[in-house]
């Protein structure tokens, strides 16, 4: 056995400081294209630090690798000895490449909880390309946030407007969402009062049933109308945004939604705007699947920063 096979069979059985993997890297590539030059295209690298490699590594094993000619670089035995183990270096190096890709692929599922309005108006729209980024990755999108509790694990992530008092999770503000008064083009034409600004008491107004009287805009039609009843009262953001837009009258909405509709706003700053809030259970925080919906949140909600808030 050469001395070079000798060295070579102690490579993977002991420690060695002097490999250095960039060196085989170099020494298969001359070995394969036959010049420095050639080497130095197949890496992307410059001549002369293909020519340094070659050096550290025939440095390393005391023996020269390769017999420089002018027609190109020939293995030496010593080289030839060492072709062998080098590629099953490269193999072992590809395995553990692609081991690490599929190890970062996201997959399984992740079920996030928020208001409908969020979900139809501006999540779901844009999936396709969170589904493009994240084949393998299902998304579950839970509406019902009134019964959802991340401290009941009823969800793993939430983009919502209600800050959580508690549970194991982590907080952070993406921006707001704000609201107007709107009316269709219709309406606001022939309305009674169409030149007293801020003053609603002749407006038909659209309500909120009793079982919604906590949220701000159901607060704020409360007190414009004080004894006076609405036009009709609904039990969801998608049915005051048809009965607005057909003209039965006046509705409290978020305006990335009306402005949609072509509606006309009468009144911009209500004094209810809310934060959006992205809440994760704490525990998932390091989770790749929980990672890539939180991160297609964020850039979500900042692309659409100016129409949420009304700006």
């Amino acid at each position: 056995m050469t001395e070079i096979g000798k060295w070579v069979s102690k490579i993977g059985k002991q420690p060695t400081n002097a490999l250095v993997w960039d060196d085989i890297r170099a020494f298969l590539a001359v070995t394969r294209a036959g010049t420095l030059s050639g080497a130095a295209a197949r890496m992307g690298i410059g001549l002369a630090t293909v020519s340094r490699r070659i050096e550290r590594l025939e440095a390393a094993v005391g023996q020269p690798l390769f017999l420089r000619q002018q027609s190109g670089y020939r293995l030496t035995d010593d080289g030839a000895a060492l072709i062998e183990r080098a590629e099953e270096m490269e193999a072992a190096a590809r395995s553990l490449t692609a081991g690490i890709r599929q190890e970062a692929t996201v997959s399984g599922t992740v079920r996030l909880a928020t208001a409908e309005n969020l979900a139809t108006g501006l999540i779901i729209p844009e999936l396709p390309r969170l589904r493009a980024a994240h084949p393998r990755l299902t998304l579950e999108i839970v509406t019902d946030i009134a019964t959802v509790n991340l401290h009941r694990r009823d969800a793993d992530i939430a983009l919502r407007m209600v800050r959580p008092e508690r549970g194991n999770v982590s907080l952070q503000r993406l921006g707001t969402l704000g609201y107007g008064l709107y009316g269709a083009p219709d309406y606001v034409a022939t309305r009674r009062q169409p030149t007293d600004v801020g003053v609603f008491d002749a407006d038909d107004l659209i309500g909120w049933s009793d079982a919604y009287a906590h949220l701000p805009a159901a607060q704020w039609a409360e007190r414009i109308l004080k004894d006076r009843a609405p036009v009709v009262v609904t039990t969801s953001l998608a049915t005051q945004l048809v009965a607005c837009a057909r003209g039965l009258g006046l509705a409290v909405l978020p305006h990335f939604l009306a402005r949609r509709h072509d509606l006309i706003c009468l009144d911009s700053d209500l004094g209810i705007d809310q934060s959006i809030w992205l809440v994760t259970q704490s525990d998932l925080a390091h989770s790749r699947r929980v990672g890539a919906v939180a991160d297609f949140l964020r850039d979500l909600v900042k692309r659409n920063a100016k129409p949420l808030a009304g700006s």
